[in-house]
């Protein structure tokens, strides 16, 4: 009866916590890298954004950033398993979310929405193509 009551869930996730943790850290790289270089186009184009309250509503509203929403979706649902006690951090749950991750991160020159703004945001930003190593790297370490 001991061993039930000592049971301790953060102990068993621990390994499925780091994990995910990191795959966040990365992939948050990449949504800001993706950000600084949209913003960067879109001020060629359009001129200076001229504060973060412009960029943000930008990011919420305007066409040029829309693309953006699926990577912002992903790390807010990895967000939530990471702070509410509401979701248990089960391999499952973590292989969905890895596997999220790994489809959304592939570019193409073919694909549509977001693959292909993906695929030419890797093509004109070196931060952002840095970034996506960085995100491939923690997708390998995990699968390892």
């Amino acid at each position: 009866m001991d061993s039930l009551t000592s049971y301790n869930p953060t102990t068993y996730d621990a390994p499925l916590r780091h994990t995910m943790l990191e795959v966040h850290q990365r992939l948050l790289s990449l949504y800001c890298a993706l950000i600084v270089a949209e913003q960067l186009t879109y001020e060629r184009i359009h001129g200076r954004i001229g504060s973060t309250d412009e960029l943000i509503q930008l990011l919420l509203r305007d066409p040029w950033f829309t693309w953006l929403s699926p990577l912002l979706d992903l790390l807010l649902r990895i967000d939530q398993l990471l702070t509410d006690d509401a979701f248990d951090i089960t391999h499952e749950n973590v292989a969905h979310l890895v596997a999220e991750v790994r489809n959304l991160t592939h570019p193409s020159i073919e694909g549509d929405g977001f693959e292909r703004a993906y695929y030419e945001a890797l093509r004109r930003a070196p931060d952002v193509l840095h970034a996506h190593f960085h995100v491939t790297r923690a997708l390998q370490t995990e699968a390892a």
